[in-house]
């Protein structure tokens, strides 16, 4: 069992995408009242005073769609600038990523994640939820920009839906040849939409690798990062290929991380629920970070058994949350 360092902190449950892994078509959320949302006080108190003791040192900002939390800016300035923060890195979707790239860049964030699951506008509508045209167009310019800035990896995430945008595995990969852009293939997964999950079913990696080691070949790469990727490179290009494979393959003994909603709850499994913690309900109740250190703690030791094996089984009438709401 790896160390557990990597928290990935939910910002806000909100998004204005509604993709169609993350939510059924038609679904209402209730979302998180602004009211029930961890502070930023809160959560930088959670941070220095819990997770950091415990040894946490790399965070990741996800949502929702962590660019439509107020001064996320000045949050990534204060977590970039905790003495004990080895890795500060965000999730996004890119829709609003232009105009705020340099801004993240100057306040610390030097990492990202791009969701870019279709090169092809019309699919791209398809799998955000027909939200407007010219959406992908908004993300290929944050992209853009991300790129101008300076951020170094830059990772565009891409979830492979059978029929939908599988067709285009080799196009995406090739994206990685002539620039510095890493590429991650992530199996579909029945959390946030079961109901597509049924009739679509998912693509394993190995399929995946197949496909563009016939097209380049491909090689294993020096290249790792902090996640769960088998990371890979097409010979003589300048990013990677990673593949995250949580369906085909069990990679429990290599997670490194835990995951705290938007409204403090701690999870210590994306595909379990056993074990969560209320850690903002506790904060306000006057309950000191010494004790939620401990409760903090007593989750890591029960970790290692929660595992793939096992995601059908959780705390009974507590948190059952979609893909967006818990913060992938």
């Amino acid at each position: 069992m790896n160390q557990v360092d990597y928290l990935r902190i939910s910002l806000i449950d909100r998004c204005n995408f509604r993709c169609q892994y993350c939510m059924p078509e038609g679904a209402e959320l209730d979302y998180i009242l602004k009211q029930q949302l961890l502070t930023d006080e809160e959560l930088l108190t959670l941070l220095q005073f819990v997770f950091i003791p415990l040894g946490f040192t790399r965070f990741r900002l996800t949502g929702g769609e962590p660019l439509l939390r107020p001064r996320v800016a000045q949050l990534v300035h204060a977590i970039a600038n905790l003495p004990q923060t080895e890795d500060i890195s965000m999730t996004t979707n890119g829709f609003l990523l232009a105009p705020m790239a340099q801004n993240l860049y100057d306040a610390g964030l030097r990492r990202i994640n791009i969701s870019l699951d279709s090169l092809d506008p019309d699919t791209f509508e398809q799998i955000i939820g027909n939200h407007g045209r010219g959406r992908w167009q908004h993300v290929w310019q944050g992209i853009q920009a991300a790129y101008r800035v300076g951020f170094d990896p830059l990772k565009l995430n891409v979830v492979v839906i059978p029929g939908v945008n599988d067709h285009e595995v080799l196009d995406l990969a090739a994206l990685t040849i002539d620039k510095e852009w890493h590429v991650r293939f992530i199996e579909f997964m029945p959390i946030g939409n079961s109901q597509l999950f049924g009739d679509r079913g998912w693509v394993s990696s190995a399929e995946l690798r197949q496909s563009i080691r016939d097209r380049w070949g491909l090689t294993e790469s020096q290249v790792c990062g902090n996640g769960p990727a088998d990371v890979f490179q097409i010979p003589g290009a300048k990013g990677t290929i990673g593949f995250i494979s949580q369906m085909s393959e069990c990679f429990c003994d290599r997670c490194n991380r835990m995951r705290l909603s938007a409204d403090g709850w701690l999870r210590p499994c994306l595909l379990n629920e056993t074990g969560q913690i209320d850690l903002k309900t506790s904060l306000r109740a006057g309950i000191s970070t010494t004790e939620l250190r401990d409760q903090v703690r007593e989750v890591l030791t029960i970790k290692a058994e929660i595992n793939f094996k096992q995601r059908d089984s959780g705390t009974v009438g507590t948190y059952t949350r979609t893909m967006s709401q818990i913060g992938g």
